[in-house]
């Protein structure tokens, strides 16, 4: 059984004018031990679904349908407290800016200690001293020198080193890690990808990686699903889908990423944008900007369908499982 099982999960924004749909019928799911990556340009609805996932969206945003499972029990409607207890504990976070995760007032130490003995038993003695074996296991150097230092005492990749010793400290079972690498720089990126893949292979925890990036999704995630305008457009396994992506979205994608193998002198691109929540198209929403819409995708909104298993798509040039254009 899934660690994760998120079924047609849909986020929605009330506004005064309308209400906005930012994920729309999500279905996902993910094993122990298993890093399934999301990708798609700002916008796509990565985010929102993350923060759903951990009870993390703030009113008047809702979710509005569907069903989110962890460990064999619903846990979407649960109470503040309930969510709270499960926060931290069983499904850690890691965001994108490790500023906004560490309380500048306190050090690193405390900030640690006070997580720790929050999520467990431990005596204060015990939790400082398993806080060292952390800041060790993601990388400080001289823990024992670092762990009374403030986080500005920190360069951005120590930072957020710090921050992923946070969210495994109560040794939780899922992470969350949304755009973790996006600002550091390409050595750190790959430091903090080694060490969440030795999260995976030594503890066993599963990680939903969210990014924009495929070069990050390609070097750490064992599936992808590729998101646009709220919706699931194409899963599988990494190397199925870097190798012979089935959507036209996820093509332009992958061929807009450098290659050494390229004697062209321009990247190739996605003509036109993602579009506004409050100007999502009828149809597909992506055709657009595809190159192989016809009319019906200007009417019809394809679902997400089996292809080759464990591969899906949602085109309507697979409505018969296969390519008929």
């Amino acid at each position: 059984m899934a660690l994760l099982k998120v079924d047609r999960l849909r986020v929605e924004f009330p506004t005064r004018h309308r209400t906005l749909v930012a994920v729309d019928d999500v279905s996902l799911s993910i094993d122990a031990g298993e890093v399934l990556g999301v990708v798609g340009e700002s916008g796509a609805g990565k985010s929102v679904t993350g923060a759903a996932i951990i009870g993390l969206i703030e009113p008047p945003g809702r979710i509005a349908g569907g069903e989110i499972c962890f460990a064999g029990r619903r846990i979407d409607c649960l109470p503040d407290d309930a969510k709270r207890r499960i926060r931290g504990r069983e499904i850690g976070s890691v965001f994108q800016d490790p500023l906004t995760s560490l309380n500048p007032l306190f050090t690193v130490g405390q900030q640690l200690v006070e997580t720790i003995l929050t999520h467990s038993d431990r005596s204060a003695a015990d939790a400082r001293r398993h806080a060292l074996r952390l800041l060790g296991d993601v990388g400080i150097p001289a823990p024992a020198q670092r762990i009374d230092a403030y986080p500005h005492e920190f360069s951005g990749g120590m930072r957020q080193r710090v921050v992923i010793a946070l969210a495994i400290c109560a040794t939780p079972r899922l992470i969350i890690a949304d755009e973790p690498t996006t600002a550091l720089d390409v050595s750190i990126q790959s430091q903090i990808i080694a060490l969440l893949k030795r999260l995976c292979r030594e503890h066993g925890t599963a990680i939903m990686l969210i990014t924009h990036d495929m070069g990050v999704i390609a070097e750490t995630a064992d599936r992808v699903a590729v998101m646009y305008a709220g919706r699931i457009v194409e899963v599988g396994r990494v190397r199925q889908i870097l190798r012979s992506p089935n959507h036209p979205y996820t093509r332009g994608l992958m061929e807009s990423i450098p290659r050494l193998d390229s004697d062209s002198a321009r990247l190739a691109q996605i003509d036109g944008t993602m579009p506004r929540l409050h100007e999502i198209p009828v149809g597909c929403a992506f055709h657009p900007r595809c190159p192989d819409a016809s009319d019906r995708c200007r009417e019809n909104r394809p679902a997400l369908r089996m292809v080759d298993d464990p591969a899906a798509v949602a085109c309507l040039l697979f409505d018969d499982g296969r390519a008929d254009g």
